[in-house]
């Protein structure tokens, strides 16, 4: 691991342990991990490993906090097809500032924006540091076989965009995914690991998984479950902003894992997502799941 990346493993662990909201696993919420995924990707091909659904519960109390509360507003906000305009109204802006100005006051986004302006990627200045998240992360922009401007960070890593009406991308987060599979619009189809992935654990916080949303198949995803919404949306910012190479390697509690980050014309955040490296062979600190 480069020194680099062993920096931004501590920042990511200060983020981890202040990360006060994330839910404990089989005591906050449970889940089903069942069979492992097929290769064949498919929504009707009778290809499914999890007869079930992932959640089996989920204690929704946490979602009367307020950055709970600001993300899930966002949710409904856009049209998930590429290729058909985003139109973003003067109330789902709001809401997008109501979102930014929820996650600024937490602890994670004050230690990521505390690192940040010490190495000189993010302005002192909050009015002007809101602008800058805005930017990377709401400003809309055409994805790839788009002429308008279609999509968006926000949209595409914590909501979800259908392509060809056959293929999910993006959809990298664990709110969405139970929200969505409680209305009945998610069908899970199964964990996904490969001979060099670690096998996944319904205690822990970091899953790949194959999945059914929109009539389009999402062959291999990867999310964190139970963690809040501004430890992602901290943990990501952090990696936009700091790693020109689009993949970096961290580590923090018992994780190593590869942070993917893919810029958009490098101003704004094409996806990003975690890839489960291995599990460290260490304690988890004391209060830390």
């Amino acid at each position: 691991m480069i020194e680099g990346d062993r920096e931004l493993s501590a920042i990511i662990q200060e983020l981890w342990d202040n990360d006060i909201k994330r839910l404990r696993p089989g005591i906050d919420y449970r889940i089903s991990l069942q069979g492992k995924a097929g290769d064949r990707a498919g929504c009707s091909d009778g290809n499914d490993a999890a007869g079930l659904p992932l959640f089996t519960f989920v204690d929704e109390n946490i979602f009367k906090k307020e950055t709970f509360l600001a993300f899930i507003s966002l949710l409904d906000n856009y049209e998930s097809d590429t290729g058909e305009p985003e139109i973003v109204t003067p109330e789902e802006e709001l809401e997008n500032h109501k979102f930014l100005d929820s996650v600024l006051k937490t602890p994670t986004m004050k230690i990521a924006h505390r690192y940040l302006v010490e190495k000189h990627l993010s302005p002192e200045d909050i009015t002007d540091l809101k602008q800058q998240l805005y930017r990377i992360w709401f400003e809309l922009y055409a994805r790839r076989g788009s002429s308008k401007p279609d999509s968006s960070g926000f949209e595409h890593v914590f909501v979800g965009e259908t392509r060809g009406g056959h293929t999910v991308i993006g959809f990298h987060n664990w709110i969405q995914l139970y929200l969505q599979e409680k209305l009945g619009h998610i069908d899970y189809k199964g964990y996904s690991v490969d001979a060099n992935s670690p096998q996944p654990d319904d205690n822990k916080h970091i899953l790949a998984l194959q999945f059914c949303w929109k009539n389009g198949i999402k062959p291999k995803g990867s999310i964190f479950i139970g963690v809040s919404p501004e430890f992602e949306f901290a943990l990501y910012t952090l990696c936009f902003l700091t790693s020109p190479n689009e993949r970096v390697k961290v580590s923090f509690n018992i994780y190593e894992v590869e942070i993917v980050c893919h810029h958009y014309n490098q101003k704004h955040i094409g996806t990003t997502y975690p890839v489960l490296v291995k599990y460290l062979n260490v304690s988890p600190k004391k209060g830390v799941d």
